[in-house]
């Protein structure tokens, strides 16, 4: 109990002296979107292209370097699939991850380029929105970037890529089945920052 008491007194007095060094914004708030590809065909399932959302929490504590964590969520459609015909698959879960950002040149732009965990499951879902299936959390990976276009007082414009990986083993009436869910996705977003 000891020991966690000093880490998390060391890390809010590191916190406090890294406000005191800086007037620059330390937080952030993002909402992104945007439209998915699969690259990865799955045995017994055609997606068709998707989208999805995130919302992310920022914390800087480095000149250029930060943490993120959110939630996020990416649909695909399925005409023809292990499920049965029309069904759909969702992943939801969670995100976190390091974040690399820095100027672009001489521009108020700035770059940015993450990595981070998954832990996320996927559901099926048939025409009818009842959830058919459910592969259970389990971990995978995203790598993503894009520029950050300041418009307005903390405010940026967050256009990216970004990449999602994560195979799931699954039962479907008897039968075993690995979906592998990876996906390049086109996102657009806005960030505030605090």
């Amino acid at each position: 109990m000891k020991t966690k008491g000093t880490v998390l007194t060391m890390l809010l007095v590191l916190s406090l002296s890294c406000f005191a060094q800086e007037s620059e914004k330390r937080f952030g708030i993002e909402l992104n979107s945007g439209a998915s590809v699969c690259t990865k065909k799955t045995d017994d399932v055609t997606f068709n292209p998707g989208f999805g959302f995130e919302g992310i929490l920022h914390y800087r504590f480095m000149s250029h370097l930060g943490v993120y964590a959110g939630w996020g969520w990416n649909r695909f459609g399925s005409e023809m699939s292990f499920a049965g015909n029309d069904v759909c698959f969702e992943e939801t879960g969670y995100v976190m991850g390091l974040n690399f950002k820095h100027p672009l040149g001489q521009s108020k732009m700035d770059y940015f380029l993450r990595a981070g965990a998954l832990y996320n499951h996927i559901e099926t879902e048939n025409n009818a929105g009842d959830i058919i299936n459910d592969t259970k959390h389990g971990w995978g990976y995203q790598l993503a970037g894009g520029i950050a276009i300041p418009f307005g007082n903390n405010w940026s414009f967050t256009p990216g890529l970004k990449f999602n990986s994560l195979v799931r083993d699954t039962e479907f009436e008897g039968d075993s089945q690995t979906l592998f869910y990876q996906y390049v996705s086109v996102r657009v977003g806005v960030i505030k920052q605090f």
